[in-house]
């Protein structure tokens, strides 16, 4: 990532003649020509006079060094490349990120697990232990701007590419790493999604209190720190400009769930000071322990909610909604559900006075949202105001025309497996358009990328090839790690 110095207004032309400087001086003084110079002053090129979204990207013209393999990472450098950033994968010769084999729908293709999360990348394969191999490794780290990693502690370190290494080859060099914990007692051990959530403390306060820790199955520790670190390595590249060194990022798993589970961290911190009055169990009489309770479906924001059963509940599993009571539309849902008394009835009028008979309020609400179907009750309550939001099963999501029209769910034509869909890119900006791509084939773009990025003329090319150091090996010799 590069930065120009702003042109200016100023002239290197000396003028021929006393009347050419002094219209050169009056030319000068014109307020177009202040305003010029105070819009560049900021150190920021002028506004581009392309259409909007054919500007380019916004990460045009950085290379990211792509080490990492299954999801946490590849979710990070995946969102980089949507960004417009050069991500060069770097995968084993012969066997590549492990996940392109794992759980396998179409025979002789890349898994969907690799191909959703590795789209709009490049990849090279390289024997990061044969000499060449090395030889490539090093050209690619003076060539790239960030190198992100995730894995298991210590493995960077093994392969030669420690921190003071990389820095010394490229000082600009950004060296981004997820890990399961940050700096203390558990730093050396391998952490997966569920391990994250539970370490973070998202499975503890997820679930019905009377029932175990329950994950949830968003990936909040893998997809989830895989975006903390793209936003951290966006910020070491902007302090790049001001500094012109790289940086070491660090997202620990343990880390990203619990930010997101922060809201839970907070009621921990009420709890030291009364029990936590919009929790269903308050209202049922039901005393506090001493850590933050599972609360079902209770909202997090303070407002009661619960999940209610709708029309073909008894044949479809996400016959359901999300149904919550918010104060200022009370009225509203009184009137919806045929309550219209509720509203002065000094047992149901006040939030408070609401608490204790809660799951009486929803056992009725779901009299109502029984006879209609999820959709017909968002349509119905959203007329009204009332905060609502039907269960969606995945294969509405992935049949949802809005969804598609967006780009948040993509339709991508595989070489190798066909038509598959994939998540886009969750980030919308008006001025940095979106494409989608396929995920690479293993070692895809090895020699383009050698010849057009790194400089390797065609005989050093045939070279390396030939040494065995971007091949796999021959059958029944050890493939070692890149």
């Amino acid at each position: 990532m590069t930065t120009r110095k702003p042109r200016t207004a100023k002239s290197k032309a000396k003028p021929k003649s006393k009347t050419a400087a002094k219209k050169v001086v009056k030319l000068k003084s014109k307020k177009p020509a202040k305003s010029a110079k105070a819009a560049a002053s900021n150190g920021l090129p002028r506004p581009s006079t392309k259409p909007w979204g054919a500007a380019g990207k916004a990460l045009e013209g950085v290379r990211i060094l792509d080490f990492t393999h299954v999801q946490s990472g590849p979710t990070c450098t995946q969102l980089l490349a949507y960004m417009g950033a050069d991500v060069i994968k770097v995968e084993r010769p012969g066997v590549g990120d492990i996940t392109r084999g794992q759980l396998r729908d179409v025979k002789g293709a890349d898994s969907l697990y690799f191909t959703m999360l590795n789209g709009n990348k490049r990849s090279i394969t390289i024997d990061s232990k044969h000499a060449k191999g090395k030889e490539v490794l090093e050209r690619l780290i003076k060539h790239c701007d960030v190198l992100v990693e995730n894995f298991a502690p210590g493995a960077l370190d093994r392969m030669g590419l420690t921190w003071e290494y990389i820095h010394k080859t490229n000082p600009r060099m950004i060296v981004a790493s997820v890990k399961g914990f940050g700096p203390g007692p558990y730093e050396d051990c391998k952490v997966y999604e569920n391990v994250a959530q539970c370490a973070g403390g998202a499975a503890s306060t997820t679930g019905f209190r009377d029932g175990p820790p329950l994950v949830t199955g968003a990936q909040i520790g893998d997809s989830g720190t895989g975006l903390h670190l793209a936003f951290g390595i966006v910020s070491a590249l902007y302090q790049r400009i001001r500094t012109g060194r790289g940086q070491r990022v660090l997202c620990a798993m343990q880390d990203g769930v619990l930010n997101l589970s922060r809201v839970k961290l907070r009621d921990q911190q009420r709890l030291t000071h009364g029990p936590l009055t919009e929790y269903s169990q308050y209202g049922e009489g039901i005393p506090f322990g001493s850590a933050v309770p599972r609360a079902g479906n209770d909202s997090g924001g303070g407002q009661p909610g619960w999940i209610l059963k709708c029309k073909g509940w008894e044949r479809d599993p996400d016959a359901y909604i999300y149904f919550i009571t918010q104060a200022p539309v009370w009225g509203a849902i009184c009137d919806l559900i045929g309550k219209p008394d509720w509203k002065s009835d000094p047992d149901y009028a006040t939030p408070p006075a609401r608490l204790p008979r809660l799951r009486h309020i929803f056992d009725t609400i779901e009299q109502w949202t029984m006879t209609k179907s999820k959709f017909e009750v968002m349509d119905i309550c959203n007329g009204v105001d009332i905060p609502v939001g039907p269960i969606l099963s995945m294969k509405e999501i992935a049949e949802e025309s809005s969804l598609r029209k967006t780009g948040t769910v993509v339709e991508v034509d595989h070489p190798k497996r066909g038509k598959y869909l994939t998540v886009g890119n969750p980030v919308k900006m008006s001025d940095s358009i979106t494409e989608v791509k396929r995920a690479p084939l293993l070692g895809e773009h090895t020699e383009e990328i050698l010849a057009k990025e790194l400089g390797y003329g065609a005989a050093e090319i045939a070279d390396i090839k030939a040494s065995g150091a971007i091949t796999a090996p021959e059958k029944g010799a050890r493939a070692e790690a890149a």
